[in-house]
């Protein structure tokens, strides 16, 4: 099986900020770890570790082996020969990594953000080197920094990004509309990479609780009803959008809440059908997500599945391919259909 892994995970550690420029040192990360009973962090009874960036407190998980399936050498990538052959047993090809710190924005000034993403951006790309293409990842852009974002993604596609990390709402809460990125969105067409908008909070000042979790899914379904209102893919005719980690049921409430209010009847093609296919909008899917009803909705070409790799949140499934595989053996849908969703529609959004 060639499977494409939508939506892999890395968790940052002290190496990754190693790679600050002399100059940022002072916007360095510092690791500590809560005290019990800490009135921060998630109430869910176990340990965490924070990192401290610029007087915000971010979360940095204590990881359980037997929780993720994963191990500190996979998970960090230290032992890149391990994560490839752990890879190898589950039937994936290739992977496409996300951050984990910054699922929630780290800060709000614009210094310290062009310095981690560039860190970041230059730590993952000298980590996944060694994979021979099997690691791919999304790059950080310095959004507070519009007028460097250009360069960074023309650094990060030359060693390895296949894809731009964004938010449903940041810099001040903006909507993915807003104009205030479409120099973000016209770089990224320039160099075919798609804009992934990954389940996060956009706002560096909201903790890491179990209510920000639910606002981190709803803010990448927004983000879909706000490009297709404004027309934004239109503007941008050759970028991709793919909504991650938030499952798929939601498409045909987006499809009915856009086609509403008479767009639907002007919009010139099937709107149920072709909603997705029109403003190329890809949909990692859940294994508990309805996928036969999901296809009544034009989403064959345009659903992909990941494993949230490292996670342990309700997207984190290391076996999904394999899963999706089983349904479409049972009947559910076709295998062709399964191939699309595990290999090919990944493998064409982020151009590999």
């Amino acid at each position: 099986m060639r499977a494409i892994d939508a939506d892999a995970h890395i968790d940052e550690n002290e190496q990754t900020w190693e790679y600050l420029a002399e100059a940022d040192r002072r916007f360095r990360p510092i690791s500590f770890e809560l005290s019990a009973g800490e009135p921060i962090g998630p109430a869910d009874g176990r340990r965490h570790r924070l990192w401290l960036i610029t007087g915000n407190a971010r979360l940095r998980r204590f990881r359980s082996d037997q929780a993720t399936g994963t191990t500190v050498e996979t998970r960090e990538l230290l032992d890149v020969d391990a994560r490839l052959r752990h890879m190898d047993a589950l039937g994936i090809e290739t992977q496409v990594l996300f951050p984990t710190t910054f699922l929630h924005a780290v800060t709000d000034r614009a210094d310290a953000e062009l310095a981690l993403c560039r860190a970041y951006n230059r730590w993952l790309a000298d980590r996944t080197a060694p994979s021979g293409g099997r690691l791919r990842w999304v790059a950080q852009a310095p959004l507070l920094s519009m007028d460097r974002v250009a360069e960074e993604l023309r650094w990060a596609k030359d060693h390895g990004a296949c894809g731009v990390m964004k938010k449903g709402a940041e810099c001040g809460e903006r909507a993915a509309s807003d104009p205030y990125f479409f120099p973000l969105y016209e770089a990224a067409e320039g160099l075919d990479l798609p804009i992934c908008l990954h389940q996060g909070v956009g706002d560096p000042h909201v903790s890491n609780t179990a209510d920000s979790a639910r606002v981190a899914e709803v803010n990448v379904i927004s983000a879909c009803i706000s490009l297709a209102d404004a027309r934004v893919p239109d503007q941008f005719p050759r970028l991709r959008f793919g909504f991650i980690e938030t499952g798929a049921s939601w498409i045909p409430y987006v499809i009915k809440q856009v086609g509403m209010r008479g767009k639907a009847a002007k919009a010139g093609y099937d709107f149920k059908t072709g909603f997705l296919a029109h403003n190329r909008f890809y949909v990692t899917c859940d294994t508990e997500d309805d996928i036969a009803y999901l296809l009544n909705y034009g989403a064959e070409d345009y659903l992909m599945v990941g494993t949230d790799y490292s996670h342990v949140d309700q997207s984190a499934e290391l076996g999904a391919h394999r899963v999706i595989l089983e349904m479409a053996q049972a009947g559910r849908f076709s295998p062709t259909v399964a191939t699309k969703i595990v290999s090919d529609n990944a493998r064409r959004f982020y151009g590999l």
